[in-house]
């Protein structure tokens, strides 16, 4: 597991796991409680992850004025966390003391507010003025009465790029100029095209096709749920457009057909084998793992149609927990305005708060490994457009349905025809 592989991917949590979430949701669970430890005992704290979160510093500092307590961190794939987090609230065991869960599951788990403590009892509504609107809504309960988790980070959306090897297929390498080329996600796919006619050896225009799809549809008004929690994707045009605009990608040739997260893919960009990837502010240091040797061959323009985001994450106290009280004040202490601030030059999660989005020492940050990009004022200009949507309790299943539809067509198995149909079977199946 590689740090920030958390973030990217449409999930692929089973229906069968996903229906058991739901049916054990609204009640349940053992009621939380305050610590039974005595003053000065030690308490063991497990926070459950999904790659690395950048918080291991954190929790160091944190034991320097908590002395009493101890900090362990599990770390479990992307998958096996969110599907091992429904299978230990059903069963009541098992569980950690705080646990991430990722965007695409959120409603999953905040529709279940009798397996969470609701952190107003120890006083985290104060934080509400921290927080953007939309991300402070997406940790209460269905009906807002409870908070059941606290944000970590947004993925506010730009596009990374290989310089050199735009300088090879004859495109501009500047980033504003870069930026210039596609306003629209039609001019992305007409520069694809042009970068495919130069025939730059070994490289593709871009590695997939799936997160193309997932931010141009978070882009939209609407996604794939309507206000009333229906599944939407048979009738909502944006998500049919998305659909398109992402197999045409496939059908002009333009992707490498590389799986994200997959072994190739991580190859992937250390040998140059795609141009452009969807960049979340958390992929910068992801890019920058895993292509050691490319420093300043990389850099970053605005993603088309202007803003968007992918991923993001809260953190939640199941009600197992034997302290929930202490593992409150360590969410509070882990999402703090200041604690958010240097993850993101750390780790490069871009935070929630949006008080920091002008403070100079995020405008300011660059990347030497991005040509200096001025990568806070790029991913805080993109978290000031973003226009918030609402996330349905299966957002999860339904990304995952149409993610093996989108994989089904780049394999060459079904037309885009033949995959659509199928995907709006699938979604059917999605109760």
């Amino acid at each position: 597991m590689t740090p920030r592989t958390r973030r990217l991917g449409l999930p692929l949590l089973t229906a069968s796991v996903l229906a058991l979430a739901t049916a054990c949701g609204g009640g349940g669970g053992s009621p939380a409680t305050e610590s039974s430890a005595a003053p000065g005992e030690k308490i063991k704290l497990t926070v459950s992850l999904f790659g690395d979160f950048g918080f291991k510093p954190l929790y160091e500092e944190y034991k320097k004025t908590h002395p009493n307590i101890e900090i362990v961190e599990n770390v479990t794939q992307f998958n096996d966390h969110h599907s091992n987090l429904v299978k230990r609230l059903a069963t009541n065991a098992g569980a950690g003391d705080v646990e991430a869960v990722e965007v695409g599951y959120i409603s999953t788990f905040t529709a279940q507010p009798g397996k969470f403590a609701d952190l107003k009892q120890y006083g985290l509504d104060k934080r509400q003025a921290d927080y953007l609107d939309w991300k402070w809504q997406q940790g209460l309960s269905k009906d807002g009465s409870q908070l059941l988790g606290l944000g970590t980070d947004v993925g506010g959306l730009a596009m990374c790029y290989r310089k050199d090897l735009f300088k090879k297929a004859g495109l501009p390498e500047d980033r504003d100029e870069v930026a210039a080329l596609w306003p629209t996600w039609e001019q992305y796919i007409e520069t694809g095209k042009k970068f495919a006619a130069a025939n730059v050896d070994g490289a593709k225009f871009v590695d997939s096709p799936g997160e193309i799809l997932r931010a141009m549809v978070n882009q939209a008004p609407t996604g794939l749920y309507d206000a009333q929690d229906n599944i939407i994707v048979a009738t909502n045009p944006d998500v049919k457009k998305a659909w398109d605009l992402s197999n045409q990608l496939t059908q002009e040739g333009l992707t490498a057909k590389l799986a994200a997260f997959s072994p190739p893919w991580n190859t992937g960009f250390a040998k140059g084998s795609f141009a452009t990837i969807i960049c979340p502010a958390w992929m910068t240091g992801y890019i920058q793992e895993q292509a050691k040797d490319a420093s300043g061959k990389w850099d970053i323009a605005t993603v088309p149609g202007g803003s968007g985001n992918s991923g993001g994450s809260h953190l939640m106290v199941p009600k197992q927990s034997k302290h929930p009280k202490e593992a409150a004040e360590l969410i509070d202490f882990l999402t703090s305005k200041d604690n958010q601030a240097r993850v993101f030059k750390e780790e490069g999660t871009f935070p929630s708060i949006p008080a920091l989005y002008d403070d100079p020492s995020i405008q300011n940050f660059t990347k030497p490994f991005f040509g200096d990009a001025p990568i806070g004022k790029i991913y805080s200009d993109a978290a000031k457009a973003l226009k918030p949507q609402l996330l349905g309790p299966k957002e999860a299943d339904v990304r995952t349905v149409i993610g093996n539809g989108l994989g089904r067509v780049e394999q060459g198995k079904q037309t885009p025809d033949e995959a659509w149909a199928q995907v709006l079977e699938d979604v059917k199946k999605i109760k």
